[in-house]
């Protein structure tokens, strides 16, 4: 699993990824854990591609949001789910990502792949 700390990008080696979620018992922290690391693994998707225009950003991140949707079953395993205050949550550091590597992105396109 990709290590936060070594990322190359400043503001997003400091990030508190999904923090929200953190912060409210309703998520399984191991279950959150597992989407900070998609979220981490895109940072470093990024660094290592370093995508040229939207179109190569939205791969990734549609990439990454398909790997949320797989998980989605596991939070319903532990009596919770990807729901409207996880949703903006993992959005926003969706765009949080696409901002601190120098994107100008539709939050809705970024996860347009969701089903969550």
């Amino acid at each position: 699993m990709a290590q936060q700390a070594q990322l190359q990008n400043e503001a997003a080696r400091q990030y508190s990824f999904l923090a929200e979620m953190y912060q409210d018992s309703y998520f399984p922290n191991n279950l959150v854990d597992k989407g900070k690391a998609i979220l981490v693994q895109l940072c470093f998707d990024i660094e290592q591609q370093q995508p040229k225009s939207l179109e190569e950003l939205y791969a990734l991140t549609h990439a990454a949001t398909d790997q949320f949707n797989d998980l989605q079953e596991e939070f319903y395993e532990a009596d919770s789910e990807i729901e409207t205050a996880a949703r903006d949550c993992i959005g926003t550091d969706f765009d949080f990502v696409a901002t601190a590597y120098g994107f100008e992105a539709d939050i809705e396109e970024l996860i347009a792949t969701r089903d969550w």
